[in-house]
């Protein structure tokens, strides 16, 4: 039994996010949660909310046991990266990319 949950366009860069993915991917649920929430990276939130919905996903649509939960999957994937322009002195312009990313979570009950 797998439960999926997703963030798409997620306000944070593929690089940062996966650093905290790294840290919770084959953890149980509880754990991982705990560590997300102690955690001082903006990612950590982001994350937590999609683990998060993939527990509620496999408790309603599975009807699963949340203390056997694991996470099998968690994968950052880069989206799309909007482009900003900041004025700089003599004329010149630098460019600002504000970049995305959609973040994927994959729960079940066995490792």
């Amino acid at each position: 039994m797998e439960a999926l949950a997703k963030h798409l366009y997620a306000r944070s860069s593929a690089q940062k996010a996966r650093l905290v993915a790294d840290q919770v991917r084959g953890l149980p649920v509880e754990k991982a949660l705990e560590l997300l929430s102690y955690s001082p990276k903006k990612a950590a939130v982001l994350i937590k909310k999609v683990v998060d919905s993939a527990i509620a996903n496999a408790e309603h649509n599975e009807g699963a046991d949340v203390d056997e939960l694991v996470i099998t999957k968690i994968c950052v994937d880069e989206g799309p990266t909007m482009k900003r322009i900041m004025p700089r002195a003599k004329g010149r312009a630098d460019r600002i990319m504000k970049r995305s990313c959609h973040i994927t979570v994959v729960v079940s009950d066995r490792g």
